[in-house]
């Protein structure tokens, strides 16, 4: 080694400490950047919630069909564009609602006018899921900030990471596990179809035509079944109908969703299993006597999600727009 080395190696060893470390998540993320950050989107989400009230239960469903594929990075609100098909529209999020990616960018808008490209989609997306879930009754948990958007986006990423109404609870089971979920946490969180709806042909086989021995599930309540066959008659011809969810409070998150699981008042195949299945049924029953108990495993569950592969430092940028990575903007 020659000299001028040995002279540059102890100055070189005392910069490494220097290096900024991985960026981590923390509460107060934006206080000194964008101190009205958390007020801002808290307006934005009031407003947009009382204006359309199926508003929460769109953006809980949007929060996370992006977290579990590929993390919460926001890709899901990239659009698609000539030269690639973006996650949402795959056929899995077709029927995402609107309104969810509107509140998002209505909020993003006002942000980057406080305070121009520091806050990220994927951190607007948290927090204001987190705020609708708490302004329609559910539990207030804490959203750690500080997440990078992704800069970019593919359909074909999302196979295989959704839980679909057909699919066995085995299937639902290992699909969550596989995301380092337990069965305790895939039913917590399975709770949030306390709020919003589904559309008849995600559920239609149960109520039309079952079985050779059976026209309906036979595990649904009877007269639950006679009023969904009237609402879903037409829904071949129109396939914008829809159910709620929770037919007894569809507005109020509550634990009422796991009450009527117990009734046979289960919308979804997969989520009626649930009610019988001796790995999830103790979990349901619990939830059904004890609002409590479910509004902190969901909590629980949630900030656990919400942290799910985030993007942090140089992993990814905070985009100008929403719904174009920041490479793919002309102004």
């Amino acid at each position: 080694m020659s000299m001028a080395s040995r002279l540059l190696l102890p100055l070189l060893l005392l910069l490494i400490p220097l290096l900024p470390a991985e960026s981590k998540l923390t509460l107060d993320y934006y206080k000194k950047t964008c101190p009205n950050f958390a007020q801002i989107v808290q307006q934005v989400v009031a407003d947009k919630q009382l204006a359309i009230p199926t508003t929460a239960a769109g953006t809980l469903r949007v929060f996370f069909h992006d977290c579990i594929v590929g993390g919460c990075d926001a890709s899901l609100l990239i659009s698609s564009n000539a030269f690639n098909k973006a996650e949402r529209d795959n056929d899995v999020n077709t029927a995402l609602p609107g309104d969810a990616f509107d509140v998002v960018t209505r909020a993003k808008t006002r942000l980057e006018l406080e305070c121009p490209g520091i806050v990220s989609c994927s951190d607007i997306l948290a927090e204001a899921t987190r705020d609708l879930v708490s302004m329609v009754g559910g539990p207030f948990f804490p959203v750690r900030l500080g997440r990078k958007d992704s800069v970019e986006s593919r359909a074909a990423d999302v196979e295989g990471h959704i839980a679909l109404p057909n699919m066995t609870l085995t299937k639902i089971i290992d699909i969550f596990a596989s995301k380092n979920f337990s069965v305790q946490e895939m039913v917590a969180l399975t709770g949030a179809h306390t709020i919003g709806f589904s559309h008849c042909s995600e559920f239609a086989n149960r109520i039309f035509n079952y079985s050779p021995k059976s026209d309906h599930d036979p595990s649904m309540n009877p007269e639950y079944v006679q009023g969904l066959r009237k609402l879903c008659a037409n829904y071949k011809q129109d396939s914008t109908i829809a159910a709620f969810n929770d037919p007894m409070s569809p507005g109020k998150f509550d634990n009422t969703y796991f009450v009527n699981l117990q009734r046979g008042l289960g919308l979804l195949a997969s989520d009626q299993a649930m009610a019988s299945d001796p790995r999830t049924k103790p979990f349901v029953d619990l939830y059904a006597a004890n609002q409590t108990a479910f509004f902190q495993a969901f909590a629980h569950a949630m900030e656990k999600v919400s942290v799910h592969n985030v993007k942090t430092g140089r992993k990814g940028e905070v985009r100008r727009r929403c719904d174009t990575p920041n490479s793919m903007q002309t102004n």
